[in-house]
């Protein structure tokens, strides 16, 4: 697995502050390719390499906060800033300049997500499982949303980063496709129709990713901690193991999926979710079946004691339950000040 995690930067007062192109310059060399800029100035993304199991893609995850930490910068982990953002600064960069021109007036605050890549054996089976990974997505929406202020107010939403990128153009659930000759038919007409350079501009919330051999899991909000990160992508691995050995039967429609998506997003756990074509349960109880499935995989793969954290998850609520007990506690400065805390490593 490869996690990848976009964090926000804050000051001491817990305002942002946009110093992404600072933080790469002041990093130390060998952190070099496990961090990089966004298109906004006042965010960053770091990146582990590849790692066998969720230990040590929490362990490679606290190191690379750490480092950050070092050039003085503080990172908040949230799916978007809860507090008034301001206007957005954003960075100059070669790649970015198509992503300008296409959201033009979409960006209003960095949107964080959490990013899991699971390494398949070939192109079949990557499409195969990016499939599967589909009706999966819903729950993980449910699981790691984390965002539920945005600009000062409640939203009434358990993801306010969904909300925000569900007006981005190739932000969206991807068709099944037949096979991988069809995903790269599909890719290659969106590359072109977009006017964009190749297929890493097409941001579905599952997605194989031929470069990297993998399939990338994208549709979450990001979390405070690198062991709450580390273990949403054991599920993901587990569950990618399952439908390489137990296939999923096709099953529902992507406009259901979607709209399970939506419910996961605005309700969190309190959502209904599809579980087949015709039954919708509860959020808490889906997890705790998808959870059963995914043990004994999580098991082989050295990743079953990261599955407690999504457990603490189902009982005790995700993070925009979270944040909304402490705002109720503490207020906006409470909150913004919680957050920082949590995503501060200990040196």
């Amino acid at each position: 697995m490869g996690v990848e995690e976009e964090l926000l930067l804050v000051n001491e007062e817990c305002g942002l502050v946009a110093d992404g192109g600072e933080v790469l310059e002041r990093i130390a060399p060998e952190y070099g390719d496990s961090v990089s800029t966004e298109i906004f100035a006042t965010q960053i993304e770091l990146k582990t390499g590849v790692c066998r199991d969720a230990g040590e893609a929490a362990r490679e995850l606290a190191e690379v906060r750490r480092a950050v930490a070092a050039t003085g910068a503080r990172l908040m982990g949230s799916g978007v800033y809860p507090g008034e953002a301001g206007e957005p600064q954003l960075v100059e960069k070669a790649r970015y300049e198509s992503v300008k021109k296409d959201l033009a007036g979409l960006l209003a605050t960095p949107p964080c997500g959490l990013h899991v890549h699971i390494g398949m054996p070939d192109p079949e089976t990557a499409v195969a499982v990016a499939n599967a990974m589909r009706h999966h997505l819903p729950l993980l929406a449910a699981l790691t949303a984390n965002s539920p202020f945005r600009d000062g107010a409640d939203t009434g939403l358990a993801s306010a980063r969904a909300a925000a990128v569900r007006s981005y153009p190739r932000f969206e659930l991807p068709r099944a496709f037949r096979d991988y000759e069809d995903f790269l038919r599909v890719a290659d007409q969106l590359i072109a129709a977009a006017g964009v350079s190749d297929y890493t501009y097409i941001w579905w919330d599952v997605r194989p990713h031929p470069n990297l051999g993998t399939v990338e899991v994208r549709g979450m909000d990001i979390q405070a901690t690198p062991e709450g990160n580390a273990a949403i992508a054991a599920l993901i691995q587990a569950l990618a193991a399952k439908e390489i050995d137990r296939p999923a039967a096709p099953g529902l429609a992507r406009e259901a999926i979607e709209e399970s998506y939506f419910q996961a997003e605005r309700y969190g756990l309190e959502a209904r979710l599809m579980v087949d074509e015709s039954t919708a349960a509860p959020a808490a109880e889906v997890a705790r079946g998808i959870l059963e499935e995914a043990r004994p995989y999580a098991e082989q793969l050295g990743g079953d004691g990261a599955l407690e954290a999504i457990e603490r998850i189902v009982s005790e609520g995700n993070g925009a339950d979270h944040q909304r007990r402490v705002h109720e506690q503490s207020g906006m400065p409470g909150l913004l000040r919680d957050l920082a805390e949590r995503t501060r490593i200990s040196s």
